[in-house]
């Protein structure tokens, strides 16, 4: 395709993730308070957008707790800074094997299945603008691991978030799921302006070579709206291939934990070097307000 570069860009921040990082560095927040003030420093960097999961305050380990959604929503929204809150919906379809040999029973540790009216109950509670939909089930990482997302479990979650009024972003991790995300929105469980997060690098995912970034983008209808990145070390390079690519960009600590080589960065950090990317390519960052009107967003 040719190039045709986003000459109007918004930023989004990853705040900290699911994954296993707080062991790694310091300034991935994991109580309510940290990261809701870790969101808000994102914010005063230059984050359109905040996308948020929740851990448990004493252990650091994912969560899908109400009460903690609820208080980083508060905590945000009172805020003396205005930011589009984007809250995870990805939680409650981890599937552990047992072994290669034994596959069931499942490892009841790690194992965390739930129903669509579940997954989505901090979304009905919180009311975010965005909230996120992962858009089909993939080999995660290592092990035994696969992160489920059903065809019926997604019509059931997408009309869910859309009767709420909550704009889904499609996370999509490789070519499949964009496919599944242009059958949701045929079948009008997903409404326009479609927004979409193109995840690369996630083993066992789509890798985040260009030709196949390049292959997920020419597969991105046009009138949509698309944001990228990568996990790890490209993660920083990955602004400029999806502001060329003609789409948005996404940083923060659920995706990497370096600011620099050898270097442990904040959220905030990572917004200011994306914002000098995006404003070095002679590009414009666009704030909450911006955001809102393109993806007709309803600001609660």
């Amino acid at each position: 395709m040719p190039l045709a570069m986003n000459r109007d860009v918004f930023i989004t921040c990853a705040v900290t993730g699911a994954g296993d990082t707080v062991s790694k560095s310091s300034h991935v927040p994991i109580t309510p308070k940290q990261i809701a003030e870790s969101a808000i420093d994102a914010a005063k960097a230059g984050a359109a957008v905040v996308h948020c999961h929740v851990r448990d305050p004493e252990t650091g380990a994912a969560s899908r707790r109400n009460d903690l959604y609820k208080e980083v929503t508060d905590r945000i929204r009172s805020a003396d800074v205005d930011v589009v809150l984007n809250l995870t919906a990805g939680m409650g379809g981890d599937l552990i094997f047992g072994d290669v040999e034994s596959p069931l029973p499942l490892n009841a540790r790690g194992t965390d299945m739930a129903g669509a009216t579940e997954r989505v109950s901090h979304v009905a509670e919180c009311l975010p603008e965005i909230c996120t939909l992962d858009c089909g089930t993939m080999n995660f990482s290592l092990g035994d691991y696969v992160m489920t997302n059903t065809p019926s479990m997604l019509r059931a979650m997408a009309k869910k978030m859309t009767d709420l009024g909550v704009r889904p972003e499609i996370e999509a991790f490789d070519t499949g799921h964009l496919w599944f995300a242009k059958q949701l929105a045929e079948e009008g469980l997903i409404e326009d302006p479609v927004l979409i997060q193109l995840c690369m690098g996630i083993p066992w995912g789509a890798p985040d070579d260009l030709n196949t970034f390049m292959a997920m983008v020419n597969n991105v209808p046009k009138s949509w709206t698309f944001s990228a990145f990568s996990i790890g070390r490209n993660a920083m390079a990955y602004p400029a291939a999806a502001i060329l690519a003609g789409g948005n960009v996404r940083v923060g600590l659920e995706d990497n934990l370096y600011a620099g080589k050898g270097m442990l960065g904040t959220n905030a950090q990572l917004v200011e070097k994306a914002v000098q990317v995006v404003e070095g390519m002679g590009a414009r960052i666009i704030g909450p307000e911006d955001v809102r009107k393109k993806l007709k967003l309803t600001k609660r």
